[in-house]
Formats: C-alpha cells, structure tokens, sequence
C-alpha cells in the first residue's frame, strides 16, 4: 500500500460523539467542570455587587465555551453543573439545592434551556464539520487510489490498487472479482475475512444480472459481502466491502462504483495493450 492510500481512521457515525477538537471525551468533561467551578469563584466576587438573578448569566459563559471547543456530552454537562452550582451556592436557601423564590427558578431553568440549545448548535455545527472532513479525506484517497489504477502496467497492480483504495476509503475487508475476457476468474481480498463459496456466489449473481447484492439477503443469506458490478461485453468486476450490520456510509455506492469503473477501463487497455503486442 502507499502513503497516497494509507487508511485514516474511521468517521464518526450516527451516535458517536463529534467534536473539533482531537482530545480524548473525558478531557472535555474534565475542562468543562473546572470551567463552572471558575464560574463559581467569579460569581462569588461579584455576589456582593450585583443582585441574584444576573449571576446566572456568569453560568453561560461555561456553556458556550464547551460547546465551541467540544461536543453534545461535555456541553451538557456544563450546564447541568452550571445550574446546580448557581442554584446551590446562590439561590435562597444558600447550601442547598431548594430554591424559594419563582424568579431563581426561572432563572436555573433558562440556564439549563441555553446550555441544551447550545450543545443542539454545537453538535449541529461540528457534525457538520466532520463530514465535510470526511468527504475531504474521500476525495483526496479516491484521487490517489485512481492516479495508481490508471499507472498499473499489468492487472495485478491495477487491482491492487483498487483493493487498497477501497479498504482506505471505508477501513473494511474488501474482496474484489475480475473476469477479464478469455481468463478465468480472479479473487482476491484485504481485511481479515475470507470469501468463502457464498460470497462468490454473490458476486457472480451480481455480475450476471448487473445489480448491486447487498449482504445477507436471499438468496445469498450467508453472503457478508455488498457486491457491485462493473461490467462490459469484454470484462467485469465486482467489488465487495463487509461493513458491520447498520453501518454501511450513505455514499458508498458512487466511489466503489468509479473505483471499479476506472479498473475496469484500466484491465481493458492492459488486455488490448497485450493482444497488440502479441499482433506486433
């Protein structure tokens, strides 16, 4: 594999935790508690010359600042401990967490109401961010992985090229199936599973009927692998990646298919390349 196509770890999907920064989650937790407590000593300055109720705005800046540096759980986490600390240390009765006047509890619940909104946009925003990454990443390793299958001087490289592009691309076994004109079939793979006779099966039904085969369905039930076909009248490939059950990306399909569209082209040429020398 080259450095061009080296694997990069994979995206957040749906659930996982997303933030811009690189630091592990609990660091984020762990900033924004000292933040509240900072909060705290501030707000405990101030006590004496502002009233109550705008020491809750001391509170907020915690909130939007976790949610600017990292994701939907440490920004939540600093506006329920923002809320619980004003309401403990600054709301009648001190050092307990009743509250006796209607406008403090105004006031907590509009905290607690800015920090949830904060961590939504939050969230939103760097969601959004990490798949513009994503697709960044995409780009940059499809381009790579294409510049290596039209330079292959013979087959083998060529899929080679394809098998690493692809296992770069979505960091899961990939097996492809070339049938080139006159010659048998070839397999080959990456990743730690072997296609075992359903799997082929799979393909060769993806290849004959020219249609994506996704995994486990009849009736190839044992088949792990989504298949797509690439074929003309002198050559076919299928390529196949096992993704883990749910998490097959959006976008798969049109990479896999111009990966396998450009090897395609590329076992065409070598082939007629080989039959005009030969005619030579």
């Amino acid at each position: 594999m080259t450095a061009a196509t080296k694997p990069f770890p994979s995206d957040a999907g749906p659930g996982r935790s997303v933030q811009l920064t690189s630091l592990p989650a609990a660091t984020g937790y762990a900033v924004a508690t000292v933040m509240v407590g900072f909060a705290v000593l501030v707000a405990a300055a101030l006590d004496g010359v502002t009233t109550v109720p705008n020491l809750s705005l001391v509170f907020v800046l915690p909130v939007i600042l976790t949610a600017l540096l990292f994701g939907l759980g440490p920004t939540l986490a600093a506006a329920v401990l923002g809320a619980l600390a004003f309401n403990f240390f600054f709301t009648a009765p001190r050092w307990t967490l009743q509250v006796d006047d209607p406008a403090n509890i105004w006031a907590i619940g509009l905290l607690f109401a800015v920090g949830c909104i904060a961590s939504t946009i939050a969230f939103a925003s760097q969601r959004r961010a990490a798949e513009a990454e994503s697709r960044r990443r995409q780009a940059v390793t499809l381009q790579s992985g294409s510049r290596a299958i039209i330079a292959a001087t013979d087959p083998k490289s060529a899929i080679s090229a394809a098998l690493d592009t692809c296992e770069s691309l979505f960091n899961a076994p990939v097996v492809l199936m070339a049938v080139p004109d006159g010659e048998p079939e070839t397999v080959c793979r990456r990743g730690s599973l072997k296609p075992e006779d359903t799997e082929l099966e799979a393909a060769r039904s993806s290849l004959a009927q020219a249609r994506f085969t996704p995994a486990s369905v009849y009736p190839f039930d044992g088949s792990r692998f989504d298949f797509w076909p690439v074929a003309t009248p002198e050559t076919a490939v299928a390529i196949g990646l096992a993704f883990e059950p749910g998490e097959r990306p959006d976008g798969a399909a049109p990479l896999v298919e111009t990966l396998a569209g450009l090897l395609l082209l590329r076992l065409a040429a070598l082939q007629a390349g080989r039959i005009s020398s030969r005619k030579t």
